[in-house]
């Protein structure tokens, strides 16, 4: 029976609704694949925590992913899935997220008796950062980035809280913030003394302490960049040798995009082509 202007409509219409499903299960499998090959090539377990800024279907508002409960429920899942021996490869893309959370994946990865190696393709910030601590080694991109670990209570980052309280007569201070500034002095502590923890088997005590505080103690804004060569100063297990599959996997998360894209280029490799030829 021969189809009719309708019938090819609906199908049309079919087909569009699909598509986005199809590229979602052919991406999975892309990145099943390309896992199990980075396993068997490394003999580890890969775990990725990967947060995109997501789009809503409908109403089309950005919703920001961090690191939540949820997050490090799967990790500690995955590592009590793995051998104690088998080394764990943890890639790290996220701009951070509950304090809660991002200590109870690194304290997991801390504990695992085989070698953890922390991969940071683009930024780990944050509660990125405190995970990437737990490692025995960080490796990064040329130009990826980590970040303070310096608690932030609300909106305002806990060191900032304390010195405008400490600017001030505690008779000129309300209530409420004195509340916030004790929060916050206390969270400072906790944080600090975690990642003194994180370091104890990487530096000698005093260099743990001395990086501990500059860390979490609001040296720089939350969002400073801590490039590949400011963490080697400060003596961090790093390198800056990222395995291309690692970038391969990541440009297998691709964001959502509902909007013109502000970046643009070709997605193949340009080569000198020497004298004779051009640039690329």
């Amino acid at each position: 029976m021969p189809m009719t202007p309708t019938d090819l409509l609906w199908l049309f219409f079919l087909v569009t609704a699909l598509q986005p499903v199809f590229k979602q299960r052919f991406l999975e499998a892309s990145r099943q694949r390309l896992i199990a090959r980075i396993e068997r090539q490394r003999n580890s377990r890969v775990i990725l925590l990967v947060h995109r800024q997501e789009t809503m279907s409908i109403l089309g508002f950005p919703v920001f992913r961090y690191i939540d409960v949820h997050d490090s429920e799967e990790v500690m899942r995955a590592i009590h899935l793995t051998d104690p021996k088998v080394p764990l490869d943890i890639v790290l893309h996220t701009p951070g997220g509950l304090v809660l959370a991002s200590l109870q994946i690194a304290r997991a990865l801390h504990k695992h008796p085989g070698k953890v190696t922390a991969f940071v393709p683009h930024y780990a910030m944050s509660g990125g950062t405190l995970i990437a601590l737990a490692a025995d080694e960080i490796v990064m991109s040329e130009y990826a980035v980590l970040g303070p670990v310096d608690p932030q209570l609300g909106q305002y980052p806990a060191a900032s809280i304390l010195k405008a309280v400490a600017r001030k007569p505690v008779a000129e201070v309300n209530d409420e913030t004195l509340i916030l500034a004790d929060q916050a002095e206390k969270a400072m502590g906790q944080v600090r003394e975690s990642v003194r923890e994180l370091l104890a088997d990487k530096c000698p005590p005093e260099k743990a302490e001395e990086l501990a505080r500059l860390l979490s103690e609001g040296t720089w804004t939350h969002d400073h960049p801590i490039t590949y060569e400011t963490a080697r100063s400060f003596g961090l297990p790093v390198r800056c040798d990222l395995p291309t599959e690692i970038l391969d996997l990541m440009s297998l998360y691709p964001q959502p995009v509902r909007r013109q894209p502000t970046v643009e280029y070709l997605p193949i490799p340009r080569r000198y082509e020497g004298a004779g030829g051009h640039r690329g």
